[in-house]
């Protein structure tokens, strides 16, 4: 006897909310473009989201409104996990800097640090040899 599929249900499992209080915000701010990446203490990532994903394009995507924007999406998906207190970790020398660490906290999140990560050269890179006359 063949299975009819139609009297078949398809039963979905409840997905689980995580609950997290404290995530580490890490803003990659370049001239370009701006990525907020959310994860939890360990550097598991919840949620992330770019200006250029949130409607932005061309030189626009890296202004601070943009970023502003970004961060107001990471935030959506960070509430939905109780997610309260953030540290935020910034690196690179964009313009999105400073207004994704004031869109955390006017989206209600407790900042404990801020951390400047920016790679700096001890050196850098050997100049080129000295041009000749």
């Amino acid at each position: 006897m063949a299975n009819n599929n139609s009297t078949a249900r398809v039963v979905k499992k409840p997905k689980n909310k995580k609950n997290i209080s404290t995530g580490v915000a890490h803003v990659q701010a370049s001239f370009n473009n701006t990525i907020i990446t959310l994860t939890d203490t360990q550097g598991n990532v919840l949620a992330w989201a770019t200006a250029g994903g949130s409607g932005f394009r061309g030189s626009r995507k890296g202004t601070p409104f943009a970023a502003q924007v970004a961060v107001e999406k990471v935030c959506q998906t960070a509430k939905e996990m109780n997610m309260k207190n953030v540290e935020v970790w910034v690196k690179g020398p964009g313009p999105g800097r400073e207004s994704a660490i004031r869109a955390f906290h006017a989206n209600g999140f407790v900042i404990i640090s801020i951390v400047d990560v920016t790679p700096l050269p001890h050196n850098g890179c050997r100049p080129p040899k000295r041009r000749r006359c």
